[in-house]
């Protein structure tokens, strides 16, 4: 996710819609990301994201960099994602999508397919754990936090967050 200026934080704050906009493009692909990891299905990241940036721009005000802004929008992302798996879950397959044009090079097409086939892969292993283990994997293994950030990112203690983990490894 890219750097936002506190300057726009608080403007965004107080109801500037550009700049709002503003940090709505710098964490659209990082919020959507978080939330697919964890809800598993394209359609519904989509719309826990907009739900995401619904809870954002009404809870900005109440920021009060006390924690890193990325922290904060990962909090709120992965909590109402894991609601969301939660209360909705279900399995779905996520579709086949050939992006491949007529004419394509074998190389880039096997590349591709192994390509799509490790992301499968990756999306039915963190199906098999329950929501809580997959944020915390996510969070860890694909975003890259520490186990501080992560505990602060989903308001629980470090030693949940290791255990979450050392129960998802051995899952």
């Amino acid at each position: 996710m890219e750097d936002i200026a506190k300057e726009t934080l608080i403007r965004a704050s107080q109801g500037d819609m550009q700049a709002f906009e503003d940090v709505y493009k710098a964490s659209s692909s990082f919020v959507y990301n978080v939330a697919l990891r964890v809800v598993n299905n394209r359609e519904d990241a989509l719309e826990v994201a907009q739900e995401v940036f619904m809870i954002i721009h009404d809870k900005l005000k109440s920021f009060r960099f006390e924690s890193s802004f990325k922290t904060w929008v990962y909090r709120i992302t992965a909590n109402y994602a894991i609601n969301f798996a939660k209360k909705f879950s279900r399995s779905k397959t996520v579709p086949y999508e050939d992006a491949l044009g007529e004419g394509a090079i074998v190389n880039e097409a096997q590349t591709r397919m192994d390509q799509e086939h490790q992301s499968q892969l990756i999306e039915n292993l963190l199906a098999e754990l329950n929501c809580d283990q997959r944020a915390c994997v996510v969070l860890r293994n694909i975003q890259g936090l520490s186990y501080q950030e992560i505990a602060q990112a989903l308001n629980i203690n470090i030693n949940t967050v290791r255990s979450r983990l050392k129960r998802s490894r051995e899952k």
